[in-house]
């Protein structure tokens, strides 16, 4: 398995280090949409789809408050689909998604790979397509689905996984892609770990936002913090998870990253070892 890591949307909000940790306060920010592309005996499999096709298309019809607010840069080039066409393959060899969770930094490009098997959560899967409270009904964008994906729900339950509960043997994937439940950002919100020749990556999705959380001395810039809470659906669960998150991080044992988080991405991107 070859794996490579895409950043499949950059948003570029003011606020500078207060969110990102870097350069100054007056500028602007630079947040990833890190996905990962798994390239399989059997096919493509794209962790998360970042920003669609669709999506820098029609920009309108995305949440006004959370585009002003990430300022996405809506570049068709940075697309999933596009960054597959150029590495000489078609939409059509993607067989399986699999997600973290479905907000449309993280599902926005499923439009663009209608014929792939979609693996999520059942809980989270509820929670889009059956919201129940005000937060669910605002943050999901439920065109992103319209097509009428080919749905792989899974439950929260499995075998052991350093600690953590971990569903293994999803169907058409290889034994070594994990699903493993990390709620609190959205209820059903899942990180997805993957068994290399060199070890485990831990693709985190949303359950932390930012490096410093991962740190021996665990902090966080003060604005994406009050966005994590802004947008967490279990403020316990979150925090119980960031904290395991910690403490596996810190472990050795696993490359642990974040869906959002520059200087991750970099490293990851470069080959670069976490730590």
């Amino acid at each position: 398995m070859r794996i490579r890591h895409l950043n499949c949307g950059t948003m570029r909000p003011f606020g500078g280090r207060l969110i990102s940790g870097n350069g100054s306060v007056l500028g602007q920010a630079r947040i990833v949409c890190h996905c990962l592309l798994l390239e399989t005996d059997d096919g493509l499999v794209l962790v998360d789809t970042g920003l669609g096709t669709e999506d820098v298309r029609r920009p309108k019809a995305l949440n006004p408050g959370i585009r002003t607010f990430v300022r996405p840069v809506l570049d068709e080039a940075e697309t999933a689909v596009r960054q597959i066409e150029r590495l000489g393959y078609r939409a059509e060899d993607v067989r399986h998604i699999v997600l973290t969770h479905l907000d449309f930094d993280h599902a926005g490009g499923l439009r663009d790979f209608p014929h792939a098997k979609v693996h999520v959560s059942a809980t989270e899967l509820d929670a889009a397509v059956r919201p129940a409270t005000m937060l669910e009904k605002s943050r999901y964008h439920a065109p992103d689905w319209a097509h009428g994906p080919d749905w792989v729900a899974h439950e929260a339950s499995g075998e052991r996984w350093f600690g953590f509960s971990a569903v293994r043997d999803l169907p058409g994937l290889p034994s070594s892609i994990l699903v493993v439940p990390l709620a609190g950002h959205t209820r059903g919100h899942t990180g997805v770990a993957v068994e290399t020749s060199e070890g485990w990556l831990l693709h985190a999705g949303d359950a932390y936002f930012n490096r410093a959380q991962m740190a021996p001395a665990p902090s966080c810039p003060p604005l994406i913090g009050a966005f994590q809470v802004m947008l967490q659906a279990d403020r316990a669960e979150r925090l119980r998870n960031v904290a395991r998150l910690n403490e596996l991080a810190r472990g050795g044992k696993v490359d642990v990253f974040c869906a959002h988080d520059e200087v991750e991405f970099d490293r990851a991107a470069a080959g670069t070892p976490a730590g």
